[in-house]
């Protein structure tokens, strides 16, 4: 009777290990196994290859200061110009008479000014013998001789501003240059308020202005020196230097403008030709870096899968600069955390997995 108890009580032991051991067998094969990384710092860096176009050093569109008529063209497009050359002759005949009117009113005023100036100092000399001259009559020639100044210094401001006017007839190159538009011809009434009669443009130098992506504008470009080419000739390399950036972002296109300065001593570029430059750019400093697959992106967000004591967490994190097979990630993240190598947003928040360190 004995013996039957220990034996069914061994065979108990003995079902409820075997049962034990399967259930823990099926707890583990029900966990998802999943690859993962030791998330690490690296230098990332990429080739950058954007439009951009070539504009002129310096644009003057020139306008008429007065209202009149084309009476000589001394240029025409294509035409190369030194600073102060004579562009175009106007003729405003009410400008010359206006000038000629100064200029006469200018002389009688200097001339009554000096009269009264001479029969001031001759009253002031007389009336140092007593009696000869009362004061009030020396104080009347005197206040006459001071209007008089008055009138002549007026007569002369308004000569000189007809002068001036009269100048604007004669239009001249305000800098070295090429001329690009001409949309007069002789006999054209032209004014202010029209469109420019001439377009004067240096293209000894160019700048090359170039919109970049908001997420490249904090990286540091490799070098000041980038290479570019011309729609017009594809083949053909050329280099520009980096001069400047806008600071500021575009609210619509979420690009900084960048310009280069190009040297085109020999005018083989010309303003308003698109082109493609290439460079590269890099970060500071180390960031960290994830395979693409690691980062999954859905309507609402933007995530990597950590996973921490065998639980996955879902990190959101933004994306910046980007190479073939890689991409800078910020976000809460520390390194040395374990990232799932491909993460998909089938694998939940809070999932028991399985780790195979790669």
């Amino acid at each position: 009777m004995k013996n039957r108890f220990v034996i069914a009580t061994a065979l108990s032991l003995l079902i409820w290990s075997c049962g034990t051991k399967k259930s823990e067998t099926t707890s583990a094969q029900a966990a998802d196994s999943v690859q993962v990384f030791a998330l690490k710092k690296e230098s990332i860096s990429k080739t950058l290859s954007l439009p951009a176009e070539l504009l002129p050093w310096k644009k003057a569109e020139v306008f008429a200061k007065v209202q009149g008529y084309v009476r000589e063209l001394k240029v025409d497009i294509g035409d190369r110009v030194r600073k102060n050359d004579v562009l175009i002759i106007l003729d405003a005949p009410e400008v010359t008479a206006n000038y000629a009117i100064s200029v006469a009113n200018l002389q009688a005023a200097k001339s009554k000014y000096r009269t009264g100036q001479d029969v001031y100092k001759r009253t002031l000399l007389a009336s140092r013998e007593k009696g000869a001259i009362s004061d009030s009559e020396l104080e009347r020639i005197k206040n006459q001789m001071l209007t008089d100044s008055a009138s002549y210094e007026a007569a002369r401001a308004g000569a000189e501003a007809n002068a001036q006017l009269k100048n604007y007839l004669v239009i001249r190159a305000a800098f070295d240059g090429v001329v690009t538009k001409r949309n007069v011809y002789p006999g054209t009434l032209v004014g202010k308020d029209q469109t420019p009669i001439i377009v004067l443009e240096n293209l000894t130098k160019l700048r090359l202005r170039m919109a970049v992506p908001e997420v490249y504008t904090s990286a540091l470009p490799e070098s000041n020196i980038i290479i570019f080419s011309v729609d017009a000739q594809p083949t053909k390399k050329y280099s520009a230097t980096l001069a400047r950036k806008s600071n500021e972002i575009d609210e619509k296109t979420r690009t900084e403008l960048w310009e280069f300065e190009v040297s085109n001593g020999n005018r083989e570029l010309k303003s308003g030709m698109y082109g493609n430059a290439s460079f590269n750019v890099k970060r500071d400093s180390p960031s960290f870096v994830v395979p693409y697959a690691a980062v999954v992106t859905t309507l609402e967000r933007k995530f990597i899968i950590r996973v921490r004591e065998g639980k996955t967490e879902w990190v959101d994190v933004r994306t910046g600069i980007n190479t073939s097979d890689k991409v800078e990630v910020f976000g809460d993240l520390q390194e040395g955390d374990f990232l799932l190598t491909k993460a998909t947003d089938e694998v939940r928040e809070g999932q028991t997995v399985v780790v195979k360190k790669k």
